[in-house]
This record gives structure tokens, C-alpha cells and sequence, in this order.
């Protein structure tokens, strides 16, 4: 039955942020999934049409974990064809005691042979660059505490929203207000109160003339603290300083980034 059974992973392609210089230099990651818990892990064994109603697979299935459980932690490996599993101890045995405080039972994992032959046969779909997952999903004057894109100068306004940190060295990396006659201000790295993944405020800067802005974030955040994206994503978002935001047709508070490098939301 093995044999009729294809294996699929897609695939997504990655910068390397160590060769910044070569836009050519990428590795492929595993498209996310959902995590397959037990409720998938049975739903899919009751799918294969075995006859078996899922209370009966359910026992088998709590009935095998016990019992690899139990040869484990007896000192037995284990070896299911699947993956080979062994017990190993870590830290040093002083006075010929265990403690628990500095001793410790790890599990080792590997695959089986099993495994080993499904990965040799295993496909995998190549979707193309990984989506930038940029986006702003709130806002709110810190002021007024209104979260309708209305904004004061002079005062703190916050973005939330995913992977919205701003960092890099490339010159269009920053927040940028733009009027709507196309003149742009700066919103200067002394102006940035949070800067954070997850949540940016900045103060607005002060005298800006009433009116209707496009605030503009542009990063080379990559997800983690460590490594920088080589092309600059950048979301938008529109405000409304010393205005009221329209009452019709307006806006969602945010949007999301998922197909390419540049995400426009406002």
C-alpha cells in the first residue's frame, strides 16, 4: 500500500541574509502547515476506510504510546520502523547519586528505515519566494486612545501588526509621512518610542498641517532579531491628522502582505 502513496511538500524560497550581495543566493523552507495534532492524527487513519470505528483506533493509538512509553523509559529502544528512539541520561553523576536538580533523561529521536525511504521518495513543489507576511492590523492615537486612523501632531501613535519592526541599512528603510500634494516628512529614529515585531509608536511630528497623510513603513526585518531581509518590504497606512476620518467608504484599520515584497493598506 506504500507504494501507492505520493509525498508532496511544498516549498518556499528564502534569501540567504549571509550573502547580501547576491540576490541569487537562496535556500528553500517548508511552506507552514497547521500542526497535525491527535484529533488530525486519528481523523486521518479513520479517512483511510479501515473498517475501524475511531473509539477502537483510539485505543490502539493511546494503547501504542503507552507502551513505547513504557519500554522507553524501562531502557529499551525502540525501534518502529518509523523512527528509532533510545534514553539517554545528561549532566554529571556526583557521589554516585542521581539528581534531579542537575541530572537529566533526554529521549534521543531518528528516522527509521521507513521514513528514511518515504523522504527518498518524497517530492518537493517549489512555490517561489517565501511571502513577505508583513502587515498592520490596528491602529490608535495614544492621545485620544481612537482607533479610526485619526491622529494628533505632536502626540504618540501606535501600529500593530506582524513583522513590522523597522530595521536595515538600506536608505528607504525608516516611517515616512506623505501629503497629500506629495510633500514627505520624515519621521526620524528620535521620534520612535516602541519598536518592536509586533508594535511601532512614534510621535507625530509636531505642526504638521491638518490634513490627509499616507504613512509609509518600510523595513528589511526578517522575522527574528538576527537576520535581515536583502529586499525592503513596506506596508501603508492612511491617516487622518487633526481630521476625522471619513464616515463612508473608508478603511480597514490594516491588511496583510502575502503574495509579494510591497503591501499597500490604508
Amino acid at each position: 500500500m506504500s507504494d501507492e502513496i505520493t509525498y508532496r511538500i511544498d516549498a518556499f524560497l528564502q534569501d540567504n541574509s549571509l550573502t547580501t550581495d547576491n540576490t541569487e543566493d537562496v535556500y528553500a523552507v517548508p511552506a507552514s502547515r497547521e500542526p497535525a495534532d491527535e484529533e488530525r492524527i486519528l481523523a486521518e487513519m479513520k479517512a483511510e476506510d479501515t473498517g475501524l470505528r475511531r473509539e477502537t483506533l483510539l485505543h490502539v493509538f493511546e494503547l501504542e504510546k503507552r507502551v513505547i512509553k513504557r519500554l522507553l523509559l524501562s531502557g529499551h529502544a525502540v525501534n518502529t520502523g518509523l523512527y528509532h528512539a533510545s534514553v539517554a541520561f545528561r549532566g554529571l553523576v556526583k557521589n554516585s547519586q542521581w539528581n534531579p536538580d542537575e541530572n537529566e533523561i533526554v529521549i534521543n529521536f531518528n528516522p527509521g528505515a521507513d521514513l528514511r525511504e518515504a523522504v527518498r521518495q518524497t517530492q518537493v513543489n517549489i512555490l517561489g519566494a517565501k511571502p513577505a507576511g508583513i502587515s498592520v492590523t490596528g491602529v490608535q492615537d495614544v492621545a485620544t486612545k481612537a482607533d479610526n486612523a485619526s491622529a494628533t501632531a505632536g502626540r504618540a501613535f501606535t501600529l500593530t501588526g506582524r513583522n513590522i519592526r523597522i530595521a536595515g541599512d538600506d536608505p528607504a528603510v525608516g516611517l515616512t509621512l506623505i501629503a497629500e500634494g506629495g510633500t514627505e516628512t520624515p519621521v526620524t529614529s528620535d521620534l520612535w518610542v516602541i519598536n518592536n515585531p509586533s508594535t511601532v509608536t512614534f510621535i507625530i511630528p509636531a505642526g504638521l498641517e491638518a490634513g490627509t497623510y499616507t504613512l509609509r513603513l518600510t523595513t528589511q526585518f526578517g522575522g527574528n532579531n538576527r537576520d535581515l531581509r536583502k529586499a525592503t518590504r513596506t506596508v501603508e497606512k492612511t491617516l487622518y491628522i487633526g481630521t476625522e476620518p471619513p464616515q463612508s467608504g473608508g478603511t480597514t484599520p490594516g491588511g496583510s502582505d502575502e503574495e509579494g515584497e510591497e503591501g499597500t493598506f490604508g
